[in-house]
């Protein structure tokens, strides 16, 4: 994987992992509302899906004739998608948030968003390395 390739799809992480984190925070919020029924997160599949279309050299996308290049497609259209889990509640207010499950969601999601955010962090002073000389 080019370091394009890396910056998009850190960039597109970085999103869906917020994203996540936002799902995450209003499951929590809705805890006790009768009928709420939880919603997680997907994107990793369409993330692994884009970037095995993507190959290197990139196609760059322009969007005025001055610009250098823009993000590859696959990895510019990568969305998070946010699914409702209809499963069955152990509630009789039919209420299927899971306090533990939701949880442990966001401490994988957190951890996952520190991961990317770090990655990205390397991959710009690798950048700035190799614009500077050193």
């Amino acid at each position: 994987m080019g370091i394009i390739s890396a910056m998009y799809a850190g960039v597109s992480g970085i999103k869906s992992f917020s994203t996540a984190i936002q799902v995450v925070g209003s499951n929590l919020a809705n805890l006790n509302t009768p009928g709420f029924k939880a919603a997680r997160v997907s994107f990793e599949a369409e993330l692994r899906s884009a970037l095995e279309e993507a190959t290197d050299p990139l196609p760059l996308r322009t969007t005025h004739a001055d610009h250098f290049g823009d993000a590859p497609m696959a990895l510019d259209a990568v969305q998070p998608t946010v699914q409702t889990l209809n499963d069955r509640s152990m509630r009789l207010d039919g209420n299927n948030v899971d306090l533990e499950r939701e949880l442990a969601e966001l401490t994988e999601t957190v951890i996952r968003f520190q991961a990317s955010t770090q990655l990205m962090t390397r991959k710009i002073a690798l950048l700035r390395g190799v614009i500077s000389g050193r």
